[in-house]
């Protein structure tokens, strides 16, 4: 019974999230690009991520629970633990060139504030890319965790066009990428 629930919770999620969206008036756009410039995220972990909707008043959607914060993050990464979905927030220590064999991703590196290192590989051909990234900058991000002995990956930081894993998203300079 538990192994049907867990099968079914991603999409349990997703039709919780359509129907807050439904009802705060969401019309479907094209873009995928937020600009969630005017949001108070509180320190470290992004709580809420809209679709574009209206740019002056956008509605507030709860991102859906996860295991959060860079605690978390180092357990896993001591535990040598892998899909796991999270969220979280570091600081880009170096952008890397993108990986082009098979689906392109933009890559990256964070430091989070425990000193983990994690490499994001942000999938560029179901989401926008982070154009201007750079060295110091903050990025936020809800994906999947990937152990490595290097820290950690982090992918799934776009929506999946098949429905068949929970939608991640990365927030650079008050923009949603997903």
């Amino acid at each position: 019974m538990s192994r049907t629930i867990k099968k079914f919770a991603p999409l349990f999620v997703m039709l919780i999230v359509i129907g807050v969206l439904l009802k705060v008036g969401f019309t479907p756009s094209q873009s995928n690009i937020v600009d969630n410039s005017r949001r108070d995220y509180g320190r470290g972990i992004a709580t809420t991520v809209a679709p574009k909707v209206n740019r002056q008043n956008p509605p507030a959607v709860p991102a859906p629970k996860t295991r959060s914060t860079d605690s978390v993050l180092q357990k896993a990464f001591n535990n040598r633990q892998s899909n796991l979905q999270v969220q979280g927030e570091g600081v880009v220590s170096r952008v890397l060139s993108d990986d082009l064999e098979g689906s392109r991703h933009q890559r990256f590196l964070l430091r989070l504030s425990t000193g983990q290192s994690l490499l994001v590989a942000h999938n560029i051909d179901l989401a926008p890319r982070i154009n201007r990234l750079k060295a110091g900058d903050r990025v936020a991000f809800y994906g999947e965790y990937e152990w490595n002995a290097k820290g950690g990956v982090i992918h799934w930081t776009h929506h999946d066009p098949r429905g068949r894993h929970v939608g991640g998203w990365l927030i650079h300079n008050g923009t949603t990428y997903q």
